[in-house]
């Protein structure tokens, strides 16, 4: 049996687009390895506590979206950055003109580095909030906030950097 011309290409390419994306969507440009570096807090409010739960779940996130393997440093992909905004503000005024509602704001500065690609690679920020009653005092709903926050901004950065989008 000859195998032509026209049968062998697509056959070729189907190995290169699955050679460059993995069984969960992510683009990893052929990349075996990562490595994400602290985030440092730059914003008197966040606390260092904030800033190892915020890197650790972006570890996490891509360990469990991607088939990368977590190096402790110089990954083929690289994360790294600064917590760079952390803050309270009202965001309903209830009658009395007192906030209802506050809002915690988190944002982080990112660089990722494509080392395989370096095209794909950039520096960008990236804000996410969340809302708690004024009542509630922040200390005891900050892990709550900080949690739901850094799932999304987590998963906003997998998204622009392995999720391609």
């Amino acid at each position: 049996m000859k195998l032509r011309l026209n049968h062998i290409l697509p056959i070729a390419f189907a190995i290169v687009l699955i050679s460059c994306y993995t069984p969960y969507g992510a683009q990893t440009s052929g990349a075996k390895t990562f490595s994400v570096e602290y985030f440092k807090p730059q914003t008197p409010l966040a606390s260092p506590i904030v800033a190892q739960n915020f890197t650790e779940e972006l570890r996490d996130l891509i360990q469990r979206q991607s088939t990368l393997q977590l190096i402790d440093t110089k990954g083929e992909l690289r994360f790294e950055g600064s917590i760079t905004d952390y803050r309270v503000s009202p965001v309903g005024v209830s009658d009395g003109e007192t906030a209802s509602r506050n809002r915690l704001t988190v944002t982080v500065k990112v660089k990722y580095t494509n080392t395989l690609e370096p095209d794909l690679s950039f520096e960008r920020n990236f804000t996410r909030f969340a809302d708690y009653e004024s009542s509630q005092d922040l200390l005891t709903v900050e892990e709550q906030l900080t949690g739901e926050i850094n799932e999304q901004l987590t998963q906003e950065i997998f998204n622009a950097s392995l999720g391609n989008w």
